[in-house]
């Protein structure tokens, strides 16, 4: 089967093309392979995605042992965490088509052969499977994990007691100094949410539509298993 990439590589009417991959380091065996794109979320707005660029790395080196050239890019992702209660809410939702739109715009463009797609937030997930249909591509997709819980007087909470401990102090039951001691704990890592939310429920759902490896979608953010 004739790769798509070799439209955009292949003949002498691409050398303006192939001079401008190797201005990035690559050579003529590099793209004499499949070239695979990398997508991730990789940011610094939450801590389901700050990252997701060393899984990124991780892939990348997967790929070129499985002899492939790989091409890494990135899309934007929302956190509902952080939007949430306020104007930002509203764009939310939203970007979860801007995510699948951006991956399939970059995926198109470059003539792309494969996708690694990685993410790790609510609408990031969804978002990058739904750019993998649309692209109807060689495809997989790497979940960033869920975040550690923290440790509170003794047991384990998460972002969802910290909503409740707000609902706790504004009723008068805690004081704001416990509040404020919960909050610094927490979230003690990188990863999503820690809850069947978005994120975790995609995870499960990637592996039963086979577009995700088993037992992929378990292991926290910080464990040796996803690297």
């Amino acid at each position: 089967m004739e790769l798509i990439s070799r439209s955009v590589v292949n003949g002498p009417s691409r050398a303006p093309h192939r001079a401008m991959y190797k201005a990035m380091g690559l050579n003529d065996d590099d793209l004499s392979k499949p070239i695979v794109g990398v997508s991730s979320t990789c940011n610094e707005a939450t801590p389901c995605n700050i990252h997701l660029g060393d899984l990124a790395q991780h892939s990348k080196a997967g790929v070129k042992d499985s002899g492939c050239t790989p091409r890494e890019f990135t899309a934007v992702s929302v956190s509902d965490g952080i939007a949430m209660g306020h104007e930002g809410m509203k764009v939310s939702l939203v970007s979860r088509e801007i995510i699948a739109d951006s991956i399939e715009i970059m995926m198109r463009a470059h003539r792309y052969d494969a996708l690694v797609g990685i993410s790790g937030c609510d609408k990031s997930l969804p978002g990058t499977i739904m750019a993998m249909a649309r692209l109807n591509l060689p495809s997989i997709f790497v979940y960033g994990g869920t975040i550690l819980p923290g440790i509170w007087n003794g047991k384990q909470v998460t972002i969802q007691d910290v909503y409740e401990a707000v609902g706790s102090f504004e009723a008068g039951k805690i004081k704001f100094e416990d509040l404020k001691n919960l909050e610094n704990v927490a979230c003690p890592s990188a990863g999503s949410c820690g809850g069947m939310y978005t994120a975790n429920t995609m995870a499960c759902i990637s592996e039963a539509l086979g577009i995700a490896l088993p037992g992929s979608a378990s292991p926290p953010a910080l464990s040796e298993k996803r690297n």
